[in-house]
């Protein structure tokens, strides 16, 4: 059986990737949780994770670190987490890749912490465009491939694992698109494996102050006389 080694669920956007693929397609794993920010934190992740990071997956003797090897890792394995059709599964593999690689004001910016709501309006310009570059990629998928169901090439894919993080964030930060990828965050949000995640997460009760909007932008929504979003 596997052995997949996560953070919180409160804040580890990582570690849901692989968390909510596996659940969404049936995969028998085990699930081990290591607290992050402790002081044994980094000698127990490091004693699993060659890179020092969650998420890690574990497949007897084998090891597959970072959340697009793990997917990459279980896809060959599992079939039916690409989308068949093989311009569709271009597209789902582009779309991964850009936010693997990219949008660190969306992560720096709108760090994931899924038990609350904020609103630190106005953005920075960084984010800005992190933020309409994120919606356009939703527009696109539901223009595209909504005939095949509600996620963003239809079934739910890969790509929708990449993107969950995303949908906790916005929610967070109080990002409501219009139109198509409006119903695509709806629908991302109202996944059975997401909402379990999430009542996860909300009975953790650690605080990591690093990820915690209320700490990091304190001052700002103190400024603007804001409480939430």
């Amino acid at each position: 059986m596997y052995t997949l080694y996560i953070g919180n669920k409160n804040y580890s956007s990582w570690s849901l990737r692989p968390w909510v693929l596996m659940r969404s397609f049936d995969i028998a794993f085990e699930e081990v949780r290591i607290t992050l920010n402790e002081p044994d934190t980094a000698a127990r992740i490091r004693a699993r994770s060659p890179s020092g990071r969650v998420p890690v997956l574990h497949d007897g003797a084998t090891v597959v670190w970072d959340s697009l090897a793990i997917a990459e890792y279980l896809a060959e394995r599992h079939p039916g987490m690409w989308p068949a059709d093989p311009v569709t599964r271009a597209w789902a593999r582009s779309v991964c890749a850009e936010m693997h690689s990219g949008f660190s004001a969306v992560r720096n910016e709108m760090t994931m912490c899924i038990r609350d709501r904020v609103d630190v309006r106005p953005w920075s310009p960084a984010l800005e465009r992190d933020v309409a570059r994120v919606i356009e990629i939703w527009n696109e998928g539901r223009r595209r491939f909504a005939r095949a169901g509600p996620y963003l090439c239809g079934e739910f894919s890969v790509a929708d694992a990449f993107y969950a993080p995303v949908a906790f964030r916005f929610r967070t930060y109080g990002v409501d698109p219009d139109a198509a990828a409006g119903d695509y965050l709806r629908a991302l949000l109202a996944h059975p494996f997401l909402r379990q995640w999430e009542e996860a997460a909300l009975k953790e009760t650690a605080i990591i102050e690093a990820d915690e909007p209320r700490i990091i932008y304190r001052d700002k929504i103190a400024a603007q006389g804001r409480t939430s979003a």
